[in-house]
């Protein structure tokens, strides 16, 4: 009996340990769209724009202050550090955040589309975190489709810069929203299964996928629906 009772003891344990990693990634979620918010909103309003003058330039200078606090977030992860760094990168996230955004206010009809876009992010996150959380199925199959279909993305991303095609922007931006769809699932499943014990690892990869999924779905929705002054 004694013998049981160890195994059901430590698979509770287990349980409440992955309860915890999630609930604890979800609050540090919820806070990092505050510092987002901020960001875009001073973006906004000091008409802040990386790309302007040489977007190659802005673009590079972008992914290397992203891989900085990407290097400088695992190292501090457990700790507060970790918790102030990625807190810190949502603020730069939400600067460079508020060029699109400027784009989208441009237009007659910017506000509405970065409500839809918003309101559809959440709808994507909202479900498929439930059908990871309620099926509990183990949806680790999919991350080395997920990471082949992350660099591909990098290199069309980093490719366009230099070659501008509308088309292909276009593209990029619905591949996007397909990957980071499927990286939610992923990810919320990792945490479930015990793949991911760091809440701060796992708010930031939930972070990146959601921002990513925002990002084009405004894009999309500005290409198809935008009405021009």
């Amino acid at each position: 009996m004694a013998e049981l009772r160890i195994p059901a003891a430590q698979s509770l344990q287990v349980a409440v340990g992955q309860h915890k990693v999630l609930r604890n990634t979800y609050l540090l979620l919820a806070l990092s769209m505050v510092p987002t918010m901020i960001g875009a909103m001073i973006g906004i309003n000091m008409q802040v724009s990386f790309m302007a003058t040489n977007p190659i330039m802005g673009s590079l200078l972008f992914l290397a202050g992203a891989f900085g606090f990407f290097y400088a977030i695992e190292k501090t992860k457990n700790s507060g550090v970790g918790v102030a760094l990625l807190l810190a990168f949502t603020f730069f996230m939400g600067l460079w955040l508020s060029q699109i955004l400027q784009v989208a206010l441009s237009f007659r009809n910017g506000g509405q589309i970065i409500g839809l876009a918003a309101g559809g992010t959440a709808a994507i996150f909202f479900t498929l975190a439930g059908i990871a959380t309620v099926t509990r199925r183990d949806f680790s199959f999919m991350g080395k489709f997920l990471m082949i279909g992350a660099v591909l993305f990098m290199i069309a991303v980093i490719a366009n810069l230099f070659f501008q095609v509308p088309a292909a922007s276009l593209t990029i931006s619905a591949i996007a929203v397909l990957l980071f769809s499927g990286f939610i699932l992923y990810d919320v499943s990792r945490i479930i299964h015990g793949g991911e014990t760091n809440y701060i690892s796992a708010t930031l990869s939930l972070y990146l996928s959601i921002y990513n999924l925002f990002a084009s779905l405004v894009h999309l929705l500005l290409a198809f629906t935008g009405q021009r002054e």
